[in-house]
């Protein structure tokens, strides 16, 4: 929801930033991986330590990237398919380390109950199913815009409940899981539905490479 909708309103700090960056000669690619890079470090090393409020506030940070790049982008006359592709490549692979990491830090740092766990990894494979559906969808021509639980809404989601157990309240990672688990299974019944009533789902698709 908060792609569709929240776009206007980041865009009063997003796009003098953007500019920024390209006054200095950064790319919108680099400036995708340079944000992957960050993020991946930050969960991977500070979760799993129980640096949590610092691991939430540094990924709020380096998240803000994956709307600079795009904002660059545009402001050079719009993105390419490479540059499209990299994007979605490096949010599965943020979207898998930050929720990785939090399955590790529950394991093994909370010693949280196997039900706890299930949600995270619940959150970590739906996660990539809700982005697969969109783009194997669009892929075939079909338009699929919006659902419940979009990847901002699931990383704020992610983020304030990290900064509140971080800051002692118990059990707050625990129920934003929970929310995310089944949120996140709403959402890709509500993709699928969207893409069955779509007017161009009965089109014929080409065989696969190799079939006869």
């Amino acid at each position: 929801m908060l792609s569709v909708y929240g776009r206007k309103p980041a865009a009063v700090v997003v796009e003098p930033v953007a500019k920024g960056f390209l006054r200095v000669g950064l790319t919108p690619n680099v400036v995708t991986v340079l944000g992957t890079l960050a993020t991946v470090a930050v969960t991977v090393t500070l979760i799993p330590a129980g640096h949590l409020v610092a691991a939430a506030l540094l990924s709020l940070l380096f998240a803000a990237f994956d709307m600079v790049d795009g904002t660059m982008a545009r402001l050079r006359g719009g993105g390419t398919a490479f540059g499209a592709t990299l994007d979605a490549t490096c949010d599965r692979i943020t979207d898998g380390a930050l929720f990785g990491a939090i399955v590790m830090w529950l394991v093994y740092v909370d010693h949280a109950p196997p039900a706890t766990v299930a949600a995270g990894l619940a959150v970590l494979a739906l996660s990539q199913v809700i982005s697969y559906v969109k783009a194997r969808g669009e892929a075939g021509g079909l338009t699929i815009v919006g659902g419940l639980i979009e990847r901002p809404e699931r990383l704020i989601l992610a983020v304030v409940s990290l900064a509140l157990e971080g800051a002692g309240v118990r059990h707050a990672l625990d129920v934003a899981l929970w929310i995310l688990a089944v949120g996140s299974a709403v959402t890709v019944v509500q993709r699928l539905v969207t893409a069955a009533r779509d007017e161009k789902a009965g089109a014929a698709v080409a065989a696969p490479a190799g079939a006869k």
